[in-house]
Parts: structure tokens; C-alpha cells; sequence
């Protein structure tokens, strides 16, 4: 077994135990702190597949963003902290019944596998960072723009929203 392996096996331990520590934990507080190693491990699934893009991406977005967002709520409200969530046991028999589905997929894709590509990240010439890029300013760099003004014009509707519904809170 290569280091390449174990390292894979890491994460994926890493990601696989704190994503069933988020579904099966009581206290909110810690099931958003599990989501962060959950969030990590994925990152750095990203980062041995050689997707560095989608891996910076995974650390800005979601954990920069969303979950500091997400620890940040649930800190600062006092009443929220103290909840205990509960979850009925009529989950756990679907639950089951899937993970058994998904596993016993897996094992049959990886008995019967056939034409596997390798995954070589020494042999990339450049990051994907510089092939996005190109992508996005040559070929595709209309749809780009096009998003661009789409997600301006959510930002002002959202804004304009706001607004309203501050100045009725006034009145």
C-alpha cells in the first residue's frame, strides 16, 4: 500500500466518521463543528484527485462561508444552543436499507470493475486553476458574463427587498 493510499484513506475515514457524527449527534453545536472536518476531508479529497481549484473553493465557500456562518447563528443565539435534537427511530430502518443499497453497489463496481483510469497527479502539466480560466475567458466567457449580471441583479432585487420590508418595520 502506497502513501498515496493511505493518505486517501484518511479522508475518507476522516470524512465518512464526522459525516455520521453530524446526522447521529444531539447537540447542534457539535454536529456544526463535526461539518467541519467533514468539509476538510472532502477539501482534501479534492486536493489527491488533483482538483486544487475545487478544493480552494471547498475551504472558501464552505467552510470560510457557510459554516462559519452557520457556528457564528448558533453561537450567538443563547436559546438555541441549549436545544437537543431528536431524531425518531422510523429513520433508522430506511437508512440502513440505503447505506446497504450504496454499499453493496460499490462492491459490486469495484469486483467487477473494468477500465479504471488512473488518477497521476504528478503527470499534470498545469492546475486546473489555469485551465478554468482559459475556459472561462475564451470559450465560455459569454455565459460567464451573463452570470455575472444574473447574480447582480439577485443582489439588487435582495437589496431592494431588504429595504422594503425595513421600511415597513418603520411605519
Amino acid at each position: 500500500m502506497e502513501l498515496y493510499d493511505l493518505i486517501f484513506y484518511f479522508f475518507a475515514i476522516v470524512t465518512v466518521v464526522s459525516a455520521f457524527m453530524v446526522v447521529t449527534s444531539k447537540n447542534i453545536v457539535h454536529a456544526g463543528f463535526n461539518l467541519l472536518f467533514t468539509f476538510f476531508g472532502v477539501a482534501g479529497i479534492y486536493v489527491l484527485l488533483g482538483a486544487d481549484f475545487i478544493a480552494v473553493v471547498q475551504l472558501l465557500v464552505y467552510v470560510g462561508g457557510i459554516l462559519i456562518l452557520l457556528l457564528f447563528g448558533i453561537m450567538l443565539t443563547n436559546k438555541i444552543t441549549s436545544v437537543e435534537l431528536r431524531t425518531g427511530t422510523a429513520h433508522i430502518i430506511p437508512a440502513v436499507i440505503g447505506v446497504g443499497i450504496f454499499w453493496g453497489a460499490l462492491t459490486a463496481i469495484v469486483a467487477f470493475k473494468t477500465d479504471w483510469v488512473e488518477v497521476n497527479t504528478a503527470s499534470t502539466e498545469s492546475t486546473t486553476i489555469i485551465g478554468l480560466g482559459n475556459l472561462l475567458l475564451t470559450d465560455y466567457v459569454l455565459i460567464f458574463e451573463l452570470l455575472g449580471i444574473l447574480l447582480l441583479v439577485a443582489l439588487i432585487g435582495a437589496a431592494s427587498f431588504a429595504r422594503r420590508e425595513i421600511e415597513e418595520l418603520k411605519d
